[in-house]
């Protein structure tokens, strides 16, 4: 009666995994059959998960334009530099604010700062004004190092690191191992999915950051893929004024909700590829990450 009852139980928490699955996937499915859907279908709201008149029209509109590829090059750039500074400043600043405040005296000063720091900003205005100030506007140093400091993932490598046993530490220093050699052959080694979880943070963060590059930038080719798409709207409305009877016909076959539903499935498609390496440790980086302090 007991087994009857747990499979009963389990076939009910299936169920509901499947249909919480299902939620999840629904909004992808959706804009990728938008995406393949022809103007009228779309605007006619005729499309759900499956492709009405399948057509490849808002995809060749999008990946037609050069600025496209530039702009992923940026993106591309923009994740490679920004997550290596990322990593390193995390690395760096989460070792030491990991020992006791005995080891560090100023530990507890440092802490109230980095917390102050996400709980309060210094607003849009100031924030503009200091990028400004430093001769970083239309490069790529404005959109990775105002963000060069993670707080949250500095917080969250600390605490995987507090839960290090200290047997190792201190074999380490009797053994004659510095900071450094503590930090690369010790700490570090035991503490992949943590690194993996603020790498996928840092990676997604600036992928999908598209605000920095509309107020930063001042020139299209220094465009980040986010803040290229966002700008296509606006510019395929401009080009509808067009009296060239060509572009009339290949404007014609999408539309604002088919064109956006492409710039969706490609901007997506570099973290899910991603995303499948990283997931396995996720969810143990987070959890080992946020139980203490």
């Amino acid at each position: 009666m007991v087994k009857e009852t747990n499979k009963i139980a389990d076939s009910g928490i299936y169920l509901i995994l499947a249909f919480s699955a299902l939620l999840c996937l629904a909004p992808i499915l959706y804009a990728v059959a938008l995406s393949f859907s022809d103007k009228a279908a779309a605007n006619a709201g005729l499309v759900y998960f499956w492709p009405v008149d399948f057509t490849l029209s808002s995809y060749k509109e999008v990946l037609g334009d050069r600025f496209f590829f530039i702009s992923f090059g940026v993106s591309v750039q923009r994740v490679v530099l920004g997550g290596i500074i990322n990593f390193l400043v995390t690395v760096l600043m989460a070792y030491p604010l990991s020992k006791s405040a005995r080891l560090f005296p100023g530990r507890n000063a440092y802490m109230w700062y980095m917390v102050f720091t996400m709980l309060f900003s210094g607003g849009l205005i100031p924030w503009y004004m200091t990028i400004s100030s430093l001769k970083m506007l239309d490069s790529i140093w404005a959109l990775v190092l105002p963000t060069a400091v993670p707080v949250f993932s500095v917080i969250l490598l600390m605490n995987f690191f507090r839960g290090i046993p200290k047997e190792l530490d201190e074999a380490a220093n009797m053994d004659g191992a510095g900071p450094w050699q503590t930090l690369f052959h010790i700490y570090l080694p035991t503490s992949v999915p943590s690194m993996a979880t603020i790498t996928l943070f840092s990676i997604v963060g600036h992928w999908n950051s598209f605000f920095d590059g509309m107020i930063l930038m001042n020139h299209k080719e220094n465009w980040p893929l986010q803040t290229y798409i966002q700008q296509l709207v606006l510019s395929l409305s401009s080009i509808m004024n067009t009296t060239d009877p060509e572009e009339i016909k290949r404007l014609s076959a999408i539309s604002n909700r088919t064109l956006s539903a492409a710039k969706v499935v490609l901007s997506m498609l570099p973290i899910l590829c991603i995303y499948p390496f990283l997931q396995r440790y996720f969810v143990s980086g987070i959890v080992l990450g946020a139980v203490k302090e």
